[in-house]
């Protein structure tokens, strides 16, 4: 049949322990008392759910908190990292209201801009992405990924708490804005490898 030998691989996971208000949800089979995974989708939303599912270790023991899943805090890591997303794509929008002509190609060759402590952390994220996909697709762990993502956010919202984007100077700005389009492009890339979506607007 074409099929190779041992395939589709499976990979068990822990027990999930769901939380509502601070309190576990009590399961029971004879009781008739279960929370589906349609409930939790219903409760939260899909990219939540998805995320929470695959963003530990199959073999470790999974709490989710719907409270946590629904916040729109940082706390919450699925938000943190769409939130990311969503503000460079309202930078893009900023810079085209402001009448700025982005040059990617001067972008890259004014690169030398960047060279404070948090542009180079945001770097250094993004220079990680194609080793951490090859080692998670191998070793059959999203999570990975979805830890990676996680913290090339917290280093592109500390970049960008610290660091005015669009500023008057056009070399620095288009190098701003590289670092910043990269960062959209490798979140999107990450994101859709997780099926969680990428909002541009939040």
């Amino acid at each position: 049949m074409g099929i190779p030998q041992g395939w589709p691989e499976y990979v068990l996971h822990q027990m999930v322990t769901v939380m509502r208000g601070g309190e576990e949800v009590k399961l029971s089979k004879r009781a008739g008392s279960y929370v589906t995974l349609r409930d939790l989708i219903e409760e939260t939303s899909a990219d939540a759910v998805r995320w929470f599912l695959i963003a530990r270790k199959p073999d470790s023991q999974l709490t989710f908190d719907i409270d946590l899943a629904r916040a729109q805090s940082n706390d919450n890591p699925v938000f943190y990292v769409q939130y990311a997303h969503a503000r460079v794509c309202s930078v893009l929008r900023q810079a085209q209201e402001k009448g700025y002509k982005y040059d990617q190609t001067h972008g890259l060759a004014e690169l030398a801009h960047l060279d404070d402590e948090h542009s180079l952390a945001v770097m250094l994220e993004l220079s990680r992405y194609p080793e951490v996909v090859e080692i998670a697709g191998q070793a059959l762990e999203p999570y990975q990924i979805a830890q990676y993502l996680r913290e090339l956010a917290h280093a592109f919202h500390t970049w960008y708490h610290n660091s005015k984007v669009l500023v008057d100077d056009a070399a620095e700005r288009d190098a701003k804005l590289t670092l910043a389009v990269a960062t959209q492009q490798v979140l999107a890339n990450g994101l859709e490898l997780l099926g969680v979506s990428a909002p541009e607007k939040m």
